[in-house]
């Protein structure tokens, strides 16, 4: 199936940063990304809390407009979006379900996080890492991990409070803690 214009024009609309392109997006195909996800946990034979989901969603999303949208400037139009997206969404749920198995099986000794709780979740326990990430945030990052982290606010509080949208807070604490694991370690 070829592109169809009112994917075409939503495309043209995000890559040229057009106001409320991205949110259109997301609510065009929020409903594909959290189908690929579910489909993809359930043929891997994975089960995925909530707070799974809403990490993949955002991995997904995040890898989406990474680098000036660079998976959507990639797109050929050779097949429809929707087709492309889901694509690119089973790739990037994959790769993190792999991720999770290996990090579930090394556990510790791996350096990376023990992850054998049944949920992707990473809040940060320790008050002296969300103090000294806090310390390297400013503006609306500092404000969404005070609140997710310190405070426990779901993804939905964060975004009445903040305006952002609620699909895009798992893409900022996706970065965030991304911020976190390049910071220099405490010793």
């Amino acid at each position: 199936m070829a592109l169809s214009e009112i994917d075409r024009s939503l495309l043209e609309r995000c890559l040229a940063k057009k106001p409320r392109a991205w949110e259109d997006f997301v609510d065009r195909f929020m409903g594909l990304v959290i189908h690929v996800i579910n489909h993809t946990a359930h043929c891997r034979s994975v089960l995925l809390a909530s707070t799974d989901r809403d990490d993949l969603v955002g991995e997904v999303l995040l890898r989406i407009v990474e680098n000036d949208f660079a998976v959507l400037r990639h797109f050929r139009g050779e097949s429809s979006l929707a087709t492309y997206l889901t694509v690119i969404a089973r790739r990037v749920v994959v790769k993190k379900l792999i991720e999770r198995h290996q990090a579930t099986s090394l556990g510790s000794l791996s350096g990376e996080p023990n992850t054998n709780d049944a949920s992707f979740e990473q809040r940060i326990d320790d008050r002296e890492e969300v103090d000294r990430l806090l310390q390297s945030l400013d503006g609306t990052e500092a404000q969404v991990v005070r609140m997710y982290h310190l405070e426990g606010k779901t993804y939905q509080e964060i975004s009445r409070t903040t305006g952002m949208s609620t699909n895009s807070v798992g893409p900022m604490l996706s970065r965030v803690r991304n911020k976190l694991r390049s910071l220099p370690q405490k010793s």
